[in-house]
């Protein structure tokens, strides 16, 4: 779906002297398509993830000074193009979830197809790791956890074989965790989903970065620094981050005028225009080149008026 967010990007990324910002830089390679495609744009890149940064440089060193990168994470945004001085930007690009880099290489703990050690964070520096969740969360918020950002229905069955394991034993690495789930699900539960352990992954992953908070201030700051004119796309990989960015374009694409009025003043007019009717999927011929961009929804949305205090 790149092509789709560059060409969603396009229009306001034409002019000498452009900003667009990717809040998700991983391995560059979304980063270097904004400069490719657009060569007289200046980017500036955000990424938690130290590896990822010093892989991504590399990568992007022939574009010398066109492109920043920098080590923060997205909702730090504001901060970030403060220091840089930068008020306004004309793009932005989000590609949420794990990067390709963090889910292949087995001693970061993201997948559950290999053993690792369960780590999960995706700054190794900062942090509690994904086996100290599971190691001394009470069982009352693991519940909370896995049904929360997992959507995980077996989650009290789930949580129940964690308790009594870690007793046993600290957990550690990624397969005995797959493992116990697997033991602990109906026989129904465990036909339907694909992995039965990739909604408890997804759960862990999620509270050991702060994932959804995270993005609940850093969609709407991303949109306030939008200059008019500047577009925003949103690539998601599950419907709790989809659902919050529905919410803060819908809010922003909507007047705030009282009901009744027969003009609507300019302050309570919409700020944004949506650029995508719901979200766009990706095509079965994506889906068949990168079965990770299967679960992935687009949305964009374009500034259209500075919001009047």
């Amino acid at each position: 779906m790149l092509q789709r967010c560059l060409d969603m990007l396009a229009p306001a990324l034409q002019a000498p002297g452009a900003v667009v910002v990717d809040c998700t830089l991983g391995l560059g390679g979304h980063s270097e398509a904004l400069l490719q495609q657009f060569p007289e744009a200046r980017l500036v890149a955000l990424d938690r993830d130290k590896e990822a940064l010093r892989l991504s440089g590399e990568r992007l060193a022939p574009y010398g000074e066109r492109a920043t990168l920098v080590h923060a994470v997205y909702d730090e945004l504001p901060e970030v193009l403060d220091r840089l001085g930068l008020p306004r930007v004309q793009g932005v690009l989000f590609d949420l979830g794990v990067s390709s880099m963090q889910l292949d290489e087995a001693d970061r703990g993201f997948a559950y197809a290999q053993d690792a050690p369960l780590d999960m964070r995706m700054d190794q520096t900062t942090g509690v790791s994904a086996a100290e969740v599971l190691n001394t969360y009470p069982p009352g918020e693991l519940v909370r956890i896995l049904r929360a950002y997992g959507e995980e229905k077996q989650a009290k069955r789930i949580v129940s074989a964690i308790v009594r394991e870690r007793d046993k034993e600290p957990f550690s690495h990624s397969a005995r965790l797959v493992e116990l789930i697997r033991d602990s699900l109906p026989q129904a539960a465990k036909r339907t989903g694909g992995n039965p352990a990739k909604r408890t992954f997804q759960a862990l992953r999620i509270e050991v970065n702060g994932e959804l908070a995270v993005l609940e201030r850093a969609i709407p700051a991303a949109v306030q620094a939008l200059a008019v004119g500047g577009r925003i796309a949103v690539l998601s990989y599950h419907s709790l981050e989809d659902r919050l960015v529905k919410q803060v374009f819908a809010a922003g694409a909507a007047t705030t005028a009282p009901p009744g009025l027969p003009v609507v003043p300019e302050q309570y007019q919409p700020r944004l225009k949506l650029l995508t009717r719901g979200a766009e999927l990706p095509t079965e011929e994506e889906v068949a080149e990168n079965r990770r961009a299967a679960p992935a929804r687009l949305r964009g949305a374009e500034r259209i008026r500075e919001a009047l205090e």
